[in-house]
């Protein structure tokens, strides 16, 4: 009977987790929606700084681009390509606190693309009825991270910490092989020569600056990004070398992206992979 009871009072709590979870998923979502709808808005005598970017991608802009970055441009677009201002990417994979501590994950995650910003939320399986939830967010310069057991019990909290809002930028740019126009001169990033199959990528956003050495394939897709990124440590920021690497293109929303991808620090005593993942689907909308 005590059995029962436990059991009982387990799922509620799951049931209750989950709800609530969702809820909170819902605003945090609604609110990066609402600053992309008054970025999108027309541009006034008031204020002109809301003029709207070109709507679809002209291969004219490639002009003076590292050979590279243009080489890219034109695998993953076409000319007349629209240029999204979100996207919503759902991905099945593993993820692992630790080294090699491989746990069960899937996440969506709904990005903006002008003005930068995502809402991260996954799902990771430890054992069968636990799980964590964890919902990672920037927008206009500020950045959160939290998780919860079963989605009611705080394990991570951090808000605008030292170098959190930094790597949240870093990253929103490093995972933008899945969203190509948002890596335009257009949309912002500036492009400098490597040697001819790399250029580095830097992006400003809300008083921030952030940049990657992205290495790409001989058919022309991002393989590799490489960069420092701030890795928060118990609430302080620490740049540590990171590298994502990206591969099995397809063409998806008339755009080249790639389907499959994984995520490592390159940490003192070696390399810890800590996501790898399948792309499931990828929306996107003007």
């Amino acid at each position: 009977m005590l059995a029962g009871a436990l059991a009982g009072a387990a799922v509620t709590a799951t049931l209750r987790g989950r709800r609530r979870w969702s809820r909170e998923s819902e605003r945090a979502v609604e609110r990066l929606r609402r600053e992309t709808t008054r970025a999108a808005e027309p541009a006034t005598d008031s204020a002109p700084e809301l003029a709207s970017p070109p709507r679809t991608f002209d291969a004219a802009e490639l002009a003076g681009l590292p050979a590279p970055a243009a080489r890219f441009f034109r695998y993953a677009l076409t000319p007349g390509q629209p240029l999204y201002r979100t996207a919503r990417l759902e991905h099945a994979g593993e993820f692992a606190l630790t080294p090699g501590a491989w746990r069960q994950l899937r996440s969506v995650q709904h990005v903006a693309l002008a003005p930068p910003g995502f809402v991260w939320d996954a799902t990771i399986r430890f054992a069968p009825g636990v799980v964590v939830r964890v919902r990672d967010g920037y927008s206009r310069g500020a950045a959160s991270m939290y998780g919860a057991l079963l989605g009611l019990v705080p394990v991570v909290d951090r808000r605008d910490t030292p170098g959190l809002a930094e790597g949240a930028l870093l990253r929103w740019l490093g995972e933008a092989a899945a969203y190509p126009t948002a890596l335009l001169p257009s949309a912002g990033v500036r492009w400098s020569p490597l040697d001819d199959r790399s250029a580095r990528a830097t992006f400003a956003d809300a008083g921030l600056t952030v940049s990657m050495d992205v290495h790409f394939a001989a058919e022309g897709g991002i393989a590799r990004i490489a960069a420092l990124r701030q890795r928060d440590v118990n609430g302080r920021g620490v740049p540590t070398p990171f590298e994502g690497r990206w591969a099995e293109y397809r063409r998806i929303g008339g755009m080249m992206l790639p389907t499959r991808g994984e995520a490592t620090w390159l940490l003192p005593g070696g390399p810890h992979t800590f996501w790898r993942a399948r792309l499931v689907e990828a929306v996107y909308a003007g």
